[in-house]
């Protein structure tokens, strides 16, 4: 289940980071750009490579909040512990709850 969440978060965020450095660097020109008044240090390809990756980190961010929120109160309040292992004073009472 933790690969098959991973998927979901990851290869969407790929493909939304590629499709956000198609339409910035189609407005704009990486030697055009300055930091901090200053001439960017990289070359045209390493601003390319740096913003994906950072454009790929930020998505997978958004991903990973809409995949955490999308989680059922089920998932989220589940007893890990198995219902014959529980200890007898499990307070949360009835076969599937919580202790």
């Amino acid at each position: 289940m933790f690969a098959q969440r991973l998927m979901w978060i990851v290869w969407p965020a790929f493909l939304v980071a590629g499709l956000i450095e198609l339409v910035v660097f189609g407005m704009f020109d990486p030697e055009d750009m300055h930091w901090f008044g200053q001439q960017m240090p990289l070359s045209r390809q390493g601003v390319y490579t740096v913003s994906f990756f950072v454009f790929w980190a930020l998505t997978i961010v958004s991903s990973s909040l809409t995949t955490l929120l999308s989680i059922s109160p089920f998932e989220v309040n589940r007893c890990p512990v198995s219902v014959d292992q529980r200890p007898p004073n499990c307070t949360q009472g009835g076969k599937d709850s919580c202790c």
